[in-house]
């Protein structure tokens, strides 16, 4: 059932003052009944952010909050009180469980009216922040906050976090401790998006053994764009048997290699994930031996529909790309509007001559000792870069970025 909504989404109008958005919100005013809100893809000010929390204090039954993209060419100054207002209004409202905040330039600087809203809105269910700009110290602090609202909840026995999407925000090795402990502390979690984050594998093997172990019931992972390596791989392969209600695993351009996307395809063909509809593993350098585990996998993974391997090093024409392709279209046979884009095979790129000749000398002289250990060292000199010095350094440059981008008009 649709929520009763008011929306001004995508407007593109600039709202400075009370009195310009008096002129736009006459209908929320007077609808006590609304259960969202959405403004996204306009930007306000911290007047019409002042008045608007006047008018969402009203709205007891309100239930979503779509705040996302409000403050392009708003000068950072600017972003604390008017967001610091908006969320202490939201923090009235007992049935607000879903936020979104995505494509607001906060960062270090202006992040802590989230943080104090994050720390005790038990109502809370699912949280979606991607491309904030947060950095591994206000990843901290958010993640901190999150710990703390998980107590809170405890003690009011109040509906467990089921979604954090926070994506995009530079958050790297340096806050996945307290990201570990947060998930830890909500193992109720659901749904986990932290696509392209700058995590290196010690915190990718830190977030997944120490923290997202505990999500049992967990149904979407997506960690796209970050490395994993082997270190990593083993990792999630190390906890993924407990995910037996895991639908969609995404691992597109994870630096998996050979070795980790074969350990990867052997933990599935266990068996103990077989509820996985999707699977997502574009762009890791997997090779053929890969591709044949998958294959094998297929009868341990009845539900699964859409594989993605894209981009990886084997030839189009593998015997196994024709065994999945075939499981995947006979389990497509019969299954009303179907859409493509949701079932079968990704297209696939031919590989040029370089990756046919590697794979044909892979094929040749096999190597189960292969550690994958190409562009280690490189990994290593961007993993030492982030000490927390060079990070607290990255922080203010992305204020500094912000802040820029605050001064440009729309």
């Amino acid at each position: 059932m649709a929520l009763k909504t008011f929306s001004l989404e995508g407007k593109g109008l600039k709202l400075d003052t009370a009195e310009d958005l008096a002129k736009h919100i006459q209908k929320l005013k007077d609808d006590d009944e609304v259960e969202e809100v959405r403004f996204l893809g306009n930007t306000l000010g911290v007047g019409a952010c002042e008045a608007l929390a006047e008018v969402l204090k009203t709205k007891q039954k309100l239930q979503v909050a779509n705040l996302t993209d409000i403050f392009t060419a708003r000068l950072l100054s600017e972003i604390p009180p008017a967001l610091d207002a908006l969320l202490k209004a939201l923090l009235t409202l007992p049935s607000l469980h879903t936020v979104h905040l995505a494509d607001n330039a906060f960062g270090l600087n202006t992040v802590q009216p989230l943080i104090d809203f994050l720390c005790a809105h038990t109502p809370l269910e699912h949280l979606i922040l991607n491309n904030n700009g947060m950095g591994p110290i206000a990843g901290t602090q958010l993640a901190d906050a999150l710990t703390t609202l998980a107590q809170k909840k405890k003690e009011k026995n109040a509906p467990l976090l089921r979604t954090v999407i926070c994506g995009r925000n530079r958050l790297e090795n340096g806050s996945m401790e307290a990201w570990a402990r947060a998930y830890a502390a909500h193992p109720g979690v659901q749904e986990v998006k932290m696509v392209q984050n700058g995590i290196r594998q010690e915190g990718i093997t830190l977030l997944l053994r120490d923290g997202l172990k505990h999500a049992t019931g967990i149904q979407t992972l997506d960690l796209q764009d970050n490395t994993f390596t082997v270190m990593g791989a083993k990792a999630l392969t190390d906890i993924l048997s407990g995910f037996a209600e895991i639908k969609e695993l995404a691992l597109s351009d994870c630096y998996l290699k050979k070795r980790g996307g074969l350990m990867l395809a052997e933990k599935l063909r266990e068996g103990n994930n077989k509820k996985l509809e999707v699977l997502r593993m574009q762009y890791n350098d997997v090779d053929a031996k890969c591709v044949k585990a998958l294959a094998d996998a297929l009868d341990e993974l009845p539900k699964l529909r859409r594989i993605e391997l894209n981009g990886n090093m084997f030839s189009e024409d593998d015997v196994n790309i024709e065994r999945i392709q075939e499981t995947l279209s006979e389990r497509k046979e019969g299954v009303e509007d179907a859409d493509d884009d949701d079932w079968g095979l990704d297209e696939l790129d031919e590989l040029d001559d370089d990756e046919d000749d590697e794979e044909e000398e892979d094929n040749a002289v096999p190597s189960d000792d292969d550690d994958d250990d190409e562009g280690e060292q490189e990994l290593k000199k961007a993993d030492e870069a982030e000490e927390e010095n060079v990070a607290q350094e990255k922080d203010k440059s992305v204020d500094e970025l912000a802040d820029m981008m605050g001064k440009t008009a729309i």
